[in-house]
């Protein structure tokens, strides 16, 4: 049985809830709460599995109270119910601990499944907010610059790499000498902990830092050494002796 504590402002919406779920056979209302500070103490009180939390509540809002159950190791999660589509409301409260994010125009049975979802430990969010949220999220990733930390300007430098330009192309791209090139093509190689930047741009690919779609890493004028230009085709030149 899923013991489930309702924390909404509107008493509307908890008796419509409550009276919903009273004939659920795994669905426990404990107790419901109209306001955050209610919705922690109940919470303290009554351990429940899950908490259906409104954002939007007079005192300390559902966002406060999120954060307060974080403060308190509370071992209950917490599913956002909410009116607001808003992406970056359902990307702030997934970072301050809820377990998943539902609109309040969903159907009874997505609603169930959200609540048993999270009970079982997953995460759940709307369909609705879903794409908006990793889309930002993705953002976030690519301005930290992934697990290593790349500055702007070397993910800028990897990026045309990836494209087939060498150290030469780049300085004119981004109006930067040479040197300033290879300086930032290897400090991006002792990051991420690689010997050529073949590697690190296939790297930066898999975790979705590049586009792969732009990117020919497999291009003829892509350089595959560490510090040097791509390799020139064809027969060497061979110089004529001076004659004397």
């Amino acid at each position: 049985m899923i013991r489930l504590l309702i924390a909404d402002d509107h008493e509307m919406v908890r008796e419509g809830l409550q009276l919903m779920f009273n004939s659920d056979r795994d669905i426990e209302v404990v107790a419901t709460a109209a306001s955050g500070e209610e919705a922690v103490s109940l919470v303290a009180a009554l351990q429940p599995d899950v908490v259906l939390m409104d954002l939007h509540m007079p005192g300390i809002s559902g966002m406060g109270a999120l954060q307060q159950l974080q403060q308190n190791r509370s071992t209950a999660r917490v599913l956002v119910l909410t009116g607001i589509a808003g992406e970056q409301e359902a990307l702030a409260a997934i970072s301050a601990g809820a377990s998943g994010y539902v609109l309040k125009q969903v159907p009874v049975a997505q609603l169930g499944m959200a609540i048993r979802a999270v009970a079982a430990g997953q995460a759940y969010l709307d369909p609705a907010v879903t794409g908006t949220v990793i889309s930002l999220a993705r953002q976030g990733f690519k301005l930290a610059g992934g697990p290593w930390h790349l500055s702007q300007r070397e993910l800028e430098v990897l990026d045309l790499i990836a494209a087939g330009l060498g150290n030469r192309e780049i300085a004119a791209r981004l109006f930067l000498s040479e040197e300033t090139v290879r300086s930032h093509v290897k400090n991006t190689l002792h990051k991420m902990g690689k010997k050529h930047r073949l590697e690190a741009v296939l790297a930066a690919m898999e975790v979705g830092l590049l586009d792969r779609g732009e990117s020919r890493p497999d291009g003829g004028d892509f350089p595959s050494s560490g510090e040097g230009n791509p390799p020139s085709r064809g027969r060497p030149r061979t110089r004529r002796p001076a004659h004397t």
